[in-house]
């Protein structure tokens, strides 16, 4: 500040100078009130400098504090706009021949496994179809011994199964009326032909229940291997 104020009365000197030179008239020495005015301004200028610096200061404290309140609020959004503004792909599209190389290449990959599949399921259906028959024939057979066994199922042997039946029971009587009689023979051929007809009804119900065994488990393979429908394109 002591040089500023030096640099002023230099200044004020060298125009005092100049005036003089141009008018010899005016005195040479300055007068008194620009003096007096220089050393009142020095006395005022520091303290009046550094009050209005000091609030210069803090006016520009406060303008850089509102700024900065002013960037928080507006930046403190940004992580919410940042979830917002993100895309999320749900779903992507793929050209037509990615599709169709991709479905050939499947058809190529299914089709020798499918042929297996179906090779498998003819032999085994043509299995089935063969223990069928022979269970088909072997129930025929024991069908036909328990009719040959049965007295009353052949119509040509029906009269002398009936005369032998008879003479049967005529000797049967004769034997219970004489005291030396003995019935357990026929009591024993009772309880055979007893046997053999629960046998043929047993063999009966066997036959059935393997037919109907046979035939769901037809219904099961063939719902097992039915060949699954492919839609061209």
């Amino acid at each position: 500040m002591a040089s500023s104020s030096a640099n002023i009365n230099n200044l004020n000197l060298l125009h005092i100078k100049s005036t003089n030179s141009l008018n010899p008239r005016t005195p040479v020495l300055p007068s008194a009130s620009p003096l007096a005015a220089s050393t009142k301004m020095n006395s005022q200028n520091p303290s009046v400098l550094l009050s209005s610096s000091v609030a210069s200061l803090r006016a520009s404290l406060s303008t850089l504090d509102n700024s900065i309140s002013i960037l928080d609020s507006g930046i403190s959004d940004f992580p919410r706009l940042k979830s917002v503004l993100s895309t999320t792909r749900h779903f992507e599209l793929t050209p037509s021949t990615t599709l169709h190389a991709a479905q050939r290449s499947l058809a190529e990959e299914l089709e020798p496994a499918i042929e297996t599949l179906l090779s498998r399921s003819e032999s085994l259906i043509s299995r089935l179809q063969r223990k069928e028959e022979q269970l088909i024939a072997r129930s025929q057979l024991l069908s036909g011994r328990l009719e040959s066994s049965d007295p009353m199922s052949n119509p040509a042997s029906k009269a002398s199964k009936l005369s032998r039946k008879k003479s049967w029971e005529l000797g049967l009587n004769k034997m219970n009326k004489s005291p030396f009689g003995n019935g357990g023979g026929n009591e024993e051929k009772a309880m055979r032909l007893k046997v053999l007809r629960q046998k043929k009804e047993r063999l009966g119900y066997a036959v059935e229940r393997l037919g109907l065994q046979s035939q769901q488990r037809q219904r099961q393979l063939r719902m097992s291997v039915a060949p699954p429908s492919f839609d061209d394109e």
